[in-house]
């Protein structure tokens, strides 16, 4: 359980930092279909290094295997970043990421009606405490008049990743995380590339330069692995629990870069945060313990 914990906050901790590069990449004045090929092309590239210099093994995939992270790639995983950008580009990131983040609701659900997940009352203590943080951490989301659209593509991209984390834990169950990330990322670097813009590989700028790569390191490569090394440890719904540290990098990224101001709501919710995730692992440590003494 602890290692599936690192494992998740380190991944939320890249995934944090995505709105924020996304919404220099639109002050900037980069589409979100073009960062997101960067995203994924980079991601893919960097991974792939590693990969040939780890152990060339890791890039052996079946056939079956490959159909899978094609269709996770190509399809959902394009479905969902779409969405997300797309949402960024419209309604304040706030509003965008307290949409996002009822996505342990949703898959705890899911895992609950398809996985056979017992529900107990540590489970949703942790996720009622986790979903009010969340709230807390983005309080002025309410205080907003958002345009509707906007607000679709939010819940468009909460709903594809919900069904996304589902699909990863069961379709590539046989699949080593590395294998799988690799060329999930290949084949969404593949659907960005076509709803992208090829041509901006022979542009290059100083906008594209720097946030391209920071986009395929961090939200990329960083963010998507160590999410296939939690869920194959814990599950995709104790995966999401843990990885709701990803609204507080949010807000910490945004004081620091986009200049943001925190109030001690915000500060409040990060706590009730922090102890959401806390909960489960207690628990388990607990557990732990009595069955060695027994």
């Amino acid at each position: 359980m602890i290692q599936g914990l690192i494992f998740a906050i380190i991944s939320a901790t890249a995934f944090g930092s995505m709105a924020i590069l996304v919404k220099l990449g639109y002050d900037a004045g980069l589409d979100g279909a073009v960062m997101m090929q960067f995203r994924f092309t980079y991601g893919a590239a960097m991974l792939g290094c590693v990969l040939l210099v780890k152990d060339r093994r890791l890039l052996t995939i079946s056939t079956s295997g490959l159909i899978k992270c094609a269709f996770l790639g190509f399809v959902v995983y394009w479905l969902q970043t779409t969405c997300f950008v797309t949402a960024l580009a419209t309604i304040p990131a706030s509003t965008t990421a307290l949409v996002l983040y009822g996505h342990p609701v949703a898959v705890t659900l899911l895992s609950w009606l398809f996985l056979n997940m017992k529900l107990d009352r540590t489970v949703l203590l942790s996720l009622a405490l986790v979903m009010a943080g969340c709230c807390l951490v983005f309080y002025d989301a309410f205080l907003r008049e958002v345009e509707w659209t906007g607000l679709m593509y939010a819940f468009g991209a909460m709903a594809f990743f919900s069904c996304y984390l589902i699909l990863v834990q069961v379709m590539l169950k046989d699949t080593k995380p590395l294998t799988a990330t690799f060329y999930v990322m290949l084949f969404a670097a593949a659907a960005f590339t076509l709803s992208g813009d090829v041509g901006i590989w022979f542009a290059p700028t100083r906008a594209t330069l720097i946030i391209g790569p920071a986009l395929g390191l961090i939200p990329g490569m960083i963010a998507v692995t160590f999410l296939y090394l939690s869920i194959e440890r814990v599950g995709s719904a104790y995966a999401c629990i843990f990885s709701s540290i990803e609204p507080v990098v949010t807000l910490i990224g945004a004081v620091m870069v986009l200049n943001e101001t925190v109030v001690l709501l915000q500060v409040t919710g990060t706590a009730l945060i922090i102890l959401g995730i806390v909960i489960p692992n207690a628990r388990m440590a607990a557990l732990r313990r009595s069955a060695a003494r027994a």
